[in-house]
């Protein structure tokens, strides 16, 4: 009988030992130790993906930016204390400030149809920039031009330099002449009908585009003292090259401090896009004509020499 008993004391003392080492093993005490060695109820990789950004943290003030606008004039309050600049009616400066927008958070395309994705634009112009890498920085600026005369019918006052010094007019182009190149010399061959269709119109700047760039471009313009800045007018350098032009302009009631905005294309050929101000978020993308001697934009630095306009 005793020898039942030890034996029943035994075999209840080795049933609360693995009691308690089943408790030691629950879940909770799982859970608990997986929290300890760095499980977190957040995403990692979302945190990882938040710091590795390098695109500066926009503070734009959201009166200045109006979601339902269309164009530059109605896409861009101005800042407080301020008022645009008045220009004539049917004027290149004008013609500009009214360029039609692509809806609000629309991404720069490429030639190719690929996206631009770096965030230095604000606002996208809607204008078709064809398929092929022609339309660059300088291409856009003069593409922008061209258009303004085309449209007025202007269309001996549009023409052009290629690097080599020939001169591409559209008057001459649209009379059937077209333009042959043979290793650095070009000359004019009449090899189609009169035409003045915007088909025509496109295939002439496509060929200004492929033979003319901001070296010749920066040829052509004159130079402008920042303080008789004007929209139209264009910061360019010529080599390494790169150009951005004014296409809209604003004055504080009170103070008379200027204000201006650019646009530019880049390589490869891309939509023509609005850019941010970096420097002062605050107004972006007014830029103060107080720059100082060095103008900071998103992809370029130009200098304040570097100011000119078309004839």
């Amino acid at each position: 009988m005793k020898f039942i008993v030890s034996f029943c004391k035994v075999i209840f003392v080795h049933i609360l030992l693995v009691l308690l080492v089943l408790s030691a093993c629950s879940p909770k005490d799982s859970s608990q130790m997986e929290e300890n060695v760095g499980v977190s109820p957040e995403p990692v990789i979302e945190k990882t993906e938040a710091v590795s950004t390098n695109e500066p943290t926009p503070v734009q003030s959201k009166s200045i930016i109006k979601p339902e606008g269309n164009t530059v004039e109605t896409r861009f309050d101005v800042p407080e204390g301020f008022e645009r600049m008045p220009v004539a009616d049917g004027s290149f400066e004008s013609y500009l400030r009214n360029l039609p927008l692509k809806p609000d958070g629309s991404y720069v395309q490429y030639y190719n149809g690929k996206i631009k994705y770096n965030g230095v634009y604000c606002g996208v112009i809607d204008m078709d920039i064809g398929e092929r890498d022609l339309q660059q920085c300088a291409d856009a600026v003069m593409r922008l031009r061209a258009e303004y005369l085309y449209e007025k019918a202007l269309y001996d006052e549009i023409h052009f330099n290629f690097t080599n010094g020939f001169c591409a007019s559209y008057s001459k182009w649209r009379q059937g002449y077209r333009i042959s190149v043979n290793g650095n010399e070009a000359r004019w061959v009449q090899t189609a009908l009169v035409s003045n269709t915007y088909q025509n119109f496109r295939e002439y700047m496509d060929m200004v585009f492929a033979y003319a760039g901001t070296i010749s471009l920066a040829q052509e313009l004159k130079p402008v003292a920042i303080e008789d800045m004007r929209i139209g007018d264009v910061f360019i350098q010529a080599s390494p090259g790169h150009c951005v032009i004014v296409v809209d302009m604003a004055q504080n009631t009170e103070t008379g401090e200027k204000l201006f905005m650019i646009a530019q294309s880049y390589m490869p050929a891309q939509d023509i896009q609005i850019l941010k101000n970096y420097n002062d978020e605050s107004i972006s993308p007014w830029y103060s004509v107080d720059f100082g001697d060095v103008l900071n934009t998103p992809e370029w630095k130009f200098n304040k020499g570097d100011l000119k306009r078309f004839e």
